[in-house]
């Protein structure tokens, strides 16, 4: 009777439901990617795909060579949210789920009484799998089913047969079980903590499992050492509580056609009123807007921060988001940025140092009154018709160019309200925001932003190094140590031309 999770993990998901609804694509290699562009890297790849190395991060030059005969196709978020929907579905007629899905393609159930029992256990496992297939959804979209005694562990055990598994892992495999892994195989333990892990002398998972509690704590610098030592041993530490929403923000790599000067301005203007209606359903203000531009062929970005009085009004925040990118615009004009040597590649826009609006102030002028007016006229006409019917001229190539659609959803199911443009099809709202998407968000940027550098300078990729770890500030503003290189204060913009 240790057994206390089942955990569902949709096989190579987008990929999946790409050949689910193509049959020319089943059985084939598939990569997903963001747009259509030779120089964009795969953010999914199919089971046939994969047996070749092709894999996430995999970049589609890199794809083509290794698998001649991959389809390329351009990810669909609407159509993995619907589909996510129905699955959700087929698993709940099985089991209930343990609060909300973990992701897009990763759900918890919590075996409750006689579930806890081996047989009882694998018998919903296989009841899942075959409500699918009586559903019409498998075989082109599998799961891999794993149930242990945590969340964790059973996460884990899905993950040690990939391909329409069936893994039990119960208190006495325990820690042999988990002894044929690499340490990166873990959840939690990613290149910054698996460099940790090296420095303090432990390089497989037996001596991970052997190691004591305090020496976790040290090496995780925290309670989080001492989580992840229960968590080995079967244990379910206390979950989370959700803290309060500290930053929204949006971020994009721009489409080949939008690599110029408007086309980023508007992508920019686009992404902050997005990003405001979405801190408008938080019910909160901000005091504070960040924004970053990268370049193909440099290293240095655009970074700009900005403080004021707590606003949640779109036309204040964009007139506010003109003016910050104006030295950018003005170089462009002039001829002091090379636009053809150094095209915008990527762009972020987040709204910091939120509170909530019971602490709002009266608004004195009366241009903040009109604005605050408009929005809400905004808001309703929009959430009443469909996301940009109505919208700022500003962000009118964006939209006319598809540019920004609603994210690719690994951490969360996305709010069709506020990321869903006019046309796409309905989904299910969802306010959450998990942090797991912005880490593969970001995680993401920075591959695309390597593969383009290395196809402008002819270079081979290379292997993966281990980055050391730093702490982040509020809305991503890394906090330097003295005497690094380009210390400054925050907002401050190193030269650029």
């Amino acid at each position: 009777m240790t057994l206390r999770c089942l955990f569902v993990d949709f096989n190579s998901y987008f990929a999946s439901v790409e050949q689910y609804d193509r049959a020319d694509l089943r059985g084939r290699p598939v990569g997903v990617v963001p747009v259509m562009a030779a120089t964009t890297c795969c953010i999914a790849a199919s089971r046939e795909a994969k047996r070749h190395g092709v894999k996430t991060g995999t970049p589609v030059r890199e794809a083509l060579e290794r698998c001649p005969d991959i389809a390329i196709v351009q990810a669909r978020p609407a159509r993995y949210v619907e589909l996510h929907h129905q699955l959700i579905a087929a698993i709940e007629d099985c089991i209930p789920i343990d609060g909300k899905p973990l992701s897009i393609d990763e759900v918890a159930c919590r075996l409750m009484g006689r579930e806890r029992q081996r047989d009882n256990a694998i018998a919903i496992a296989q009841r899942i799998k075959q409500t699918l297939i009586d559903r019409g959804l498998s075989p082109a979209i599998r799961c891999s089913i794993g149930i242990a005694p945590n969340t964790f562990l059973a996460k884990t055990a899905s993950d040690l047969e990939k391909i329409d598994g069936l893994t039990v892992v119960e208190l006495a495999d325990l820690p042999h079980a988990l002894h044929g892994l690499d340490l990166q195989d873990l959840c939690g333990v990613g290149p910054s903590m698996l460099q940790r892990l090296h420095d303090a002398g432990l390089s497989t998972v037996a001596q991970l499992t052997a190691a004591p509690r305090e020496h976790l704590r040290a090496i995780w610098g925290g309670i989080e050492g001492e989580r992840f030592w229960a968590q080995l041993r079967g244990i379910e530490p206390p979950s989370r509580q959700r803290k309060a929403v500290g930053s929204v923000g949006h971020s994009h790599v721009l489409d080949p056609q939008m690599r110029n000067a408007e086309g980023m301005r508007s992508v920019m203007f686009k992404l902050l009123a997005k990003a405001a209606m979405r801190l408008r359903q938080e019910r909160c203000q901000a005091r504070g807007l960040s924004l970053h531009v990268r370049f193909i062929g440099r290293e240095q970005r655009y970074d700009r921060g900005l403080s004021f009085a707590a606003l949640d009004d779109t036309p204040t925040l964009l007139q506010l988001l003109a003016e910050a990118i104006e030295p950018l615009m003005r170089a462009a004009a002039s001829g002091r940025w090379n636009l053809q040597r150094h095209p915008p590649l990527s762009v972020a826009v987040s709204l910091i140092d939120l509170q909530p609006c019971a602490a709002e102030t009266g608004a004195l002028f009366a241009d903040r009154h009109r604005n605050q007016a408009l929005t809400r006229v905004l808001d309703q006409v929009n959430q009443r018709y469909g996301n940009n019917r109505l919208y700022f001229g500003a962000m009118h190539e964006a939209l006319a160019q598809g540019a920004a659609p609603m994210r690719i959803p690994f951490g969360h199911i996305p709010d069709e309200a506020t990321e869903a443009d006019l046309g796409a099809a309905p989904l299910v709202a969802d306010p959450s925001m998990d942090e797991l998407w912005l880490q593969r968000l970001r995680q993401f940027n920075v591959l695309a932003e390597t593969v383009h550098r290395q196809a402008r300078d002819g270079t081979e990729p290379k292997p993966a190094v281990a980055a050391t770890h730093q702490p982040s500030g509020v809305g991503g503003w890394v906090r330097k140590r003295r005497g690094q290189p380009g210390d400054g204060e925050r907002g401050s913009t190193g030269s650029l031309f």
